[in-house]
C-alpha cells in the first residue's frame, strides 16, 4: 500500500493550482509540471498501464487533447494500440461522430470507423473527468464503433463537478478509476 500512497503523493505534488484560468473564481489544475517531471510522468504512466491490464484492454482510447498526452504512453507501456478520439472536423476519411452537450451548446467528437471493432476492448483514459460530457460521449461512440468498452481511467476526478453519477449509467459496470480525488 505504501506504493500507492507514495505515487499519489508524488502526483499530488505535481499538479499546480492555477486561479481564475480560464475565468474568475475557477482554480485550473495545471498538469504540466508532472509532464515535465520524467519520474512523475513514469509513475502515472505506470500506474494508468496497471489499470489497462486489469481490465484487460486491448486499445487505448485517449480523448483530445491531454488524454493523447497520457493515452499514447499507457498504450506503449501495456503492448496496446492507442486510438485518438478528436474533435469534430480534425481526422481525414470516414469517422463515426458523436455529440454531447456542454453546459452552454454542444459539442462534436470523432473517431477513424475502422479503428475499433467487435473484438476490441477499450479503457479511456483521460486527464480529468470534471462534468463527464466528454467521456459520456467516447463511451457512446465506442460503443457505436462496436467495440467493448471495459473502462474510464483518469489522473484526477474533480468530484465537485458530478461528472462520476453522470458517467457510471452510460459505463454500465465498467469501472471509473480515478488515481487521484479533487
Amino acid at each position: 500500500m505504501t506504493g500507492v500512497t507514495d505515487t499519489t503523493e508524488l502526483l499530488l505534488s505535481r499538479i499546480r493550482d492555477v486561479a481564475d484560468h480560464p475565468e474568475p473564481g475557477v482554480v485550473f489544475k495545471d498538469i504540466t509540471p508532472l509532464l515535465a517531471d520524467p519520474v512523475a510522468f513514469a509513475a502515472l504512466t505506470d500506474a494508468l498501464a496497471e489499470i489497462a491490464g486489469r481490465t484487460g484492454a486491448t486499445k487505448i482510447v485517449g480523448l483530445e487533447a491531454r488524454g493523447f498526452i497520457l493515452g499514447a504512453p499507457v498504450a506503449l507501456r501495456a503492448g496496446l494500440g492507442f486510438i485518438p478520439v478528436r474533435k469534430a472536423g480534425k481526422l481525414p476519411g470516414a469517422t463515426l461522430a458523436q455529440s454531447y452537450d456542454l453546459e452552454y451548446g454542444s459539442a462534436e467528437i470523432e473517431v477513424h470507423a475502422e479503428d475499433l471493432s467487435a473484438a476490441d476492448r477499450v479503457l479511456v483514459v483521460d486527464d480529468v473527468l470534471a462534468t463527464g460530457g466528454t467521456a459520456e460521449a467516447s463511451v457512446q461512440l465506442i460503443r457505436r464503433a462496436g467495440a467493448e468498452v471495459v473502462g474510464v481511467a483518469v489522473l484526477m476526478e474533480l468530484g465537485f463537478l458530478g461528472g462520476r453519477a453522470r458517467l457510471e449509467p452510460a459505463l454500465a459496470g465498467a469501472p471509473l478509476e480515478a488515481l487521484l480525488q479533487i
